[in-house]
């Protein structure tokens, strides 16, 4: 951390010029004694980067931002915040991968005490920095391994939160017991410590496969961020030894919609077929990632169009359904569809079907639009069919 960035020129400098390439900052001379035109173009770019990521820490003077990597893997102001409504309010937590210390942040925000644990130092020096700028006097940033900081401590903890590396000597790994920390060795030991263990897993993670690895598992949150599948997170109760609830979290624009269920309330749920009626619902990713398939169904009152589509209908319009909106204007079996010579204008979406967007656009010539969307999928009886449609934005 050079702490000559820190002085006022350099940062009404990065503030100027908030809006230029930093490769462009690179290649020119610093005009700055002691810092390099890479160091600037470097904070130039960490600052452009958390304009929609983490805008606080753009706005607030005097962030340091780290390297490119750190900001990248960060959790964003939103799902940070999300995390921040799961914990009481007055409680000690620790944060054992801490990293840049936007999750510590927002913890501290409702915590009484937040430790934050990060192994590499500058990026601690950076955090702890950056703590004191956001008037977060309740975080104490510790450059150490967290889960020693833990395990070789008497202290315990209202929580012990953790994000597990998904890249492992510069390799990406997919199995929860190959992220670094292990929570599957770990969680018998971190129990000697907090009675609650919070844990953010990779997206990608099968949901399923990670409860039958983790004891205690209370509720698992399916985050999305604008129809993009951001974290799962997992929540371990010492001794808890129920059915763990499982929430699909849609956060769009500046509104938050959670559909909760158990896994086996949608088994046993029982949901009607039907071939296309007047409007076409295509859930959000947090749905479909959690599995609430039939459950949507039941909620909303609405019908599926075939037992592996995640398609559904309905006569009138649902206008709070947690995704999209779509009115039917012409439904055709996909033999005909490949009959018609008129060239498609429309954004394709292919569901349950044998071919994909990209191929289905290429074979048949079609040009995107903006607001037409023709579907492809399987219905009733394995029909192939293509569905016509305008998109409702509420």
């Amino acid at each position: 951390m050079n702490t000559l960035i820190l002085q006022k020129e350099v940062q009404l400098f990065l503030e100027k010029h908030l809006k230029e390439s930093p490769a462009k900052i690179a290649l020119k001379k610093s005009p700055f004694e002691g810092i390099s035109s890479s160091e600037l173009a470097a904070q130039l770019d960490g600052k452009q980067r958390a304009g929609t990521k983490i805008p606080l820490w753009t706005t607030t003077p005097g962030i340091y931002f780290p390297a490119k990597l750190n900001l990248e893997q960060c959790s964003s102001e939103k799902t940070a915040l999300f995390k921040s409504s799961l914990i009481q309010e007055g409680t000690r937590l620790i944060d054992a991968t801490s990293g840049f210390g936007v999750d510590s942040f927002y913890f501290s925000t409702r915590a009484k005490q937040v430790i934050s644990c990060e192994l590499n130092p500058d990026l601690a020096q950076i955090s702890s920095h950056n703590a004191k700028v956001l008037s977060a006097t309740n975080i104490e940033v510790i450059a150490t391994n967290g889960v020693d900081y833990i395990l070789n401590n008497s202290q315990e903890y209202d929580y012990i939160y953790l994000d597990p590396s998904r890249r492992v000597q510069n390799k990406k790994v997919f199995l929860l017991d190959e992220c670094e920390p292990n929570l599957v060795e770990l969680q018998h030991r971190f129990f000697e410590r907090s009675h609650i263990i919070i844990s953010k897993l990779a997206p990608l993670l099968d949901i399923s496969s990670a409860l039958g690895m983790l004891s205690h598992v209370k509720d698992v949150y399916v985050v999305s961020l604008q129809n993009d599948c951001k974290e799962l997170i997992f929540i371990q109760k010492k001794d808890f030894e129920g059915e763990p609830v499982i929430h699909a979290v849609r956060l769009f624009k500046e509104e938050q919609q959670v559909i909760s269920f158990t896994y086996s309330e949608e088994r046993s749920t029982l949901v009607e077929y039907s071939a296309p009626l007047s409007y076409l619902y295509e859930p959000d990713v947090a749905l479909t990632k959690a599995g609430a398939f039939k459950t949507i169904a039941s909620l909303f009152g609405i019908k599926k169009l075939h037992k592996s589509t995640h398609l559904y209908t309905s006569d009138r319009k649902i206008p709070d359904f947690p995704g999209k909106i779509f009115k039917i204007k012409e439904v055709e079996s996909f033999t005909e569809f490949k009959k018609n010579k008129t060239p498609l204008q429309a954004d394709i979406i292919a569901k349950n079907f044998p071919l994909k967007t990209e191929e289905i656009k290429k074979k048949f010539k079609i040009k995107d639009s903006g607001d037409s969307f023709s579907l492809f999928t399987t219905v009733l009886n394995d029909q192939l069919i293509v569905i016509h449609t305008q998109r409702i934005i509420e």
